[in-house]
């Protein structure tokens, strides 16, 4: 399924093309998850809503349990479109019981093959896997039926896991952060985990702590006494993708990712630059192909983060 299909966006700003080539479709909606934690009618609405609004051509997949499709298809089911070209994307995160699991997706998705009953497809699994062992045995249930993201711990050197990926012929999953500063990798573990990417040709998404598009201190929570932490900016890391691409070394990936100041980078019709290194059009293109899109509790924050910065 194309971006635009995942979608089924109508209304089309003309941002810089350069920034299109970045962010079109990256957002997978995770209203479900926290720190929202919204409940199945509020986050299926809130989708809903964004479709159609001015800034739906960011909109990604709608993220939710495979444990919940049910309570998705009882509290979802009068905001279905009855178009199969308006049909919802979903991406669904399965359990352990991978076996168990897929049976439930392609029963649901029988259940959807007439759009007249709900035009919402499942084509994108996502699941968590620690050792080659299960990332293999994954795959071999998986049968390349679905676009499959496989989240793996990358405190440790990924390389082995990342290059099972690649044999799978699935993509890879990075944690960014969480409700708890613990929860954040380090800069050089995100770098090392792009690298490692691009080394074996395997694309990624990236997940939690990317609601803002620069990188500051921020609460980690929705609560008024939340504590604050300095989070990863989804702009910082699709930068550092492209800068890989560009031919640029890890110390200025590093530094990209780690940047602050959202003055640095300028984004012209062309590409963008910062602090005095080129980014291409064809490097920018090329990280979204390897960074396919990062899930986001919210849709409004990444948003309104561009629009402050005014690239919307």
């Amino acid at each position: 399924m194309s971006q635009s299909a995942a979608t089924g966006s109508t209304t089309v700003p003309r941002p810089l093309a350069a920034v299109r080539a970045l962010l079109g479709n990256v957002v997978d909606y995770a209203g479900l998850f926290p720190p929202a934690s919204l409940s199945m009618t509020a986050a299926a609405s809130a989708y809903s809503e964004h479709r159609s609004g001015g800034d739906a051509w960011l909109l990604g997949r709608f993220v939710l349990p495979v444990a919940r499709l049910e309570e998705f298809e009882r509290d979802a089911a009068a905001l279905l479109p009855r178009e199969g070209a308006r049909s919802w994307a979903l991406s669904a995160l399965l359990s352990g019981d991978v076996e168990v699991d897929l049976q439930r997706v392609e029963e649901f998705n029988a259940r959807h093959r007439d759009a007249r009953l709900g035009a919402v497809q499942i084509d994108t699994v996502e699941l968590k896997t620690h050792t080659t062992h299960e990332i293999m045995h994954a795959a071999e249930l998986l049968e390349r039926r679905f676009d499959t993201y496989m989240e793996i711990p990358v405190v440790e050197d990924p390389a082995e896991r990342i290059a099972a990926i690649a044999a799978a012929h699935a993509k890879a999953k990075i944690r960014t952060g969480g409700v708890t500063p613990d929860l954040f990798p380090p800069s050089s573990q995100v770098v090392r985990f792009v690298t490692r990417c691009l080394g074996h040709d395997v694309a990624f998404k990236a997940t939690a702590g990317l609601h803002h598009s620069w990188r500051a201190e921020y609460p980690l929570t929705y609560a008024s006494d939340a504590a604050r932490g300095t989070m990863f900016g989804f702009l910082n890391l699709l930068l550092c993708v492209a800068a890989l691409h560009q031919g640029l070394d890890d110390a200025v990936a590093t530094q990209i990712l780690e940047e602050r100041d959202r003055s640095q980078v300028v984004f012209d019709a062309a590409g963008a630059t910062w602090r005095g290194h080129r980014v291409g059009g064809d490097a920018l293109r090329r990280a979204r192909d390897t960074m396919t899109s990062f899930g986001s509790c919210s849709f409004a924050e990444p948003a309104d983060d561009l629009r402050a910065a005014h690239l919307l």
